[in-house]
């Protein structure tokens, strides 16, 4: 039986070599073609996934206007668009708001750290949202602190090597 019948984790794999794609191909916008504007390249960021988003709906709109199964239906299944009510068109402007500054502060400390060392940082978000829980006398499974170590772990050796950073560039990566 092969992993890639589950689509959940196609599409995780998927997603997971696009983000490591992302992050190299901005680190090399920064450090060798010396490109001084991470927020411009933020807003290009969302700019395209706005218009990607938006070529998807529109395919799916017109594949159920005639009748067909076109290639986004087959890979996302059915995927019906829900009318937000006020509270949840808050939520989703929250939501956006907190994504965009996270991909632009992301932007931002490559220009200051290495690659290695973003991504062990990044790793380490699940640890520090369990210590953060603990402190709050939130009750965390054992199994979930179990499962976080590997990540952090793995990430951190996968990652071994150039791990320079400058004190900006921690204070935009933490």
């Amino acid at each position: 039986m092969s992993i890639f019948r589950d689509a959940s984790t196609t599409w995780l794999l998927l997603w997971t070599a696009n983000n490591i794609g992302v992050t190299l191909l901005n680190k090399a916008a920064f450090a060798t073609v010396d490109f001084h504007y991470p927020y411009f390249l933020s807003f290009v960021h969302m700019v395209c996934n706005s218009i990607g988003s938006q070529l998807v709906f529109q395919s799916l709109a017109t594949d159920k206007e005639f009748g067909r199964t076109g290639v986004f239906q087959r890979l996302l299944g059915n995927i019906t668009r829900k009318e937000l009510d006020n509270t949840g068109k808050k939520y989703i402007i929250a939501f956006s708001v907190i994504f965009s500054l996270n991909i632009a502060i992301g932007n931002v400390s490559l220009r200051y750290v290495s690659v290695n060392f973003n991504q062990v940082m990044r790793s380490l978000v699940p640890a520090i949202t369990i210590v953060m829980g603990l402190c709050l006398k939130k009750s965390i499974s054992p199994n979930r602190i179990i499962a976080v170590v590997p990540i952090v772990v793995g990430v951190a050796m996968a990652c071994f090597g150039d791990m320079t950073y400058t004190a900006l560039g921690f204070f935009y990566t933490s």
